[in-house]
């Protein structure tokens, strides 16, 4: 029996141990309700990478539009901070998908991306700013 609960103990923290490991090295899918959370709990760069035209007709609250499309994308990155935490987020999830693996690619450590983009944003009933 004591065998038995010192290889249980062993195999539950082997698991805990290649769980953490995964999410260091990949991007971290969040719900609306799971960045609501991060972004009260973590000091968190939030970044739009809409079209600035698709970012005018509405954005998230404290985000910052950097274009993925745009010639300058790769130079707007290196004037973020690799070592803290960053959300990304486009319309439904394509762009922001390619843009978090090139942020994992640069050496970002913890990347997170929004799970429908800003549509599921709004959809679930959150608040979209616009500029006046």
């Amino acid at each position: 029996m004591k065998n038995k609960l010192i290889i249980y103990c062993f195999v539950l923290f082997a698991f805990a141990w290649s769980c953490e490991e995964k999410t260091e090295n990949e991007v971290i899918m969040v719900s609306t309700e799971e960045m609501q959370e991060l972004l009260e709990l973590e000091d968190i760069q939030l970044v739009d990478v809409r079209t600035a035209e698709e970012y005018e007709t509405g954005y998230i609250e404290h985000s910052q539009n950097i274009d993925y499309m745009s010639p300058t994308f790769d130079e707007e990155l290196t004037k973020l901070d690799k070592t803290k935490p960053i959300m990304v987020y486009c319309k439904s999830g394509g762009r922001s998908g390619k843009c978090s693996k090139k942020l994992k690619e640069a050496g970002f450590k913890k990347v997170y991306d929004l799970e429908g983009g800003i549509a599921k944003w709004q959809f679930d009933g959150n608040e979209i700013k616009t500029i006046e």
